[in-house]
């Protein structure tokens, strides 16, 4: 194989990893924000638990809200997935989205892990591409 075809290839090989590491980076974005929103979730539902009343705001869509005050705090609803809510208790659901908290830190380190080997795959095959040029710059005997 010539040191151009293999330039080449090495070209695609590069470019398929460099797509792989950008999926990856928006894997590990919308997990973390999934993250953030399991935890804001947590901390409203105990919050409620304290408090006798509660004023809350309630999307209604294309980002307008409509105050609200919460009056049953004895339960709440979740979406488990598959167009499926179920009603549970406070703690109940707390327990339920620290579980799918842990599940999604797993997945966390998961998507980060692939995405550093990535990016390893990535400067080698960066180097070798440098190490290529440099050959093909070189003078011939």
């Amino acid at each position: 194989m010539s040191e151009e075809q293999q330039a080449q290839q090495l070209m695609q090989q590069l470019q398929m990893l460099e797509n792989h590491f950008t999926q990856l980076a928006q894997q590990e974005n919308n997990i973390v924000n999934i993250i953030r929103e399991a935890n804001s979730a947590i901390q409203s539902i105990s919050e409620t638990k304290t408090k006798t009343e509660s004023d809350s705001l309630v999307p209604i869509g294309m980002g307008v809200y409509i105050k609200s005050k919460i009056q049953s705090k004895d339960k709440v609803i979740i979406d488990v997935g598959s167009g499926v809510a179920v009603e549970k208790d406070q703690n109940s659901a707390i327990n339920w989205l620290e579980s799918r908290l842990k599940e999604l830190e797993i997945a966390l380190q998961n998507v980060s892990s692939q995405r550093k080997q990535v990016a390893d795959n990535l400067e080698i095959g960066k180097q070798q591409m440098q190490n290529i040029m440099q050959k093909s710059q070189m003078p011939k005997k």
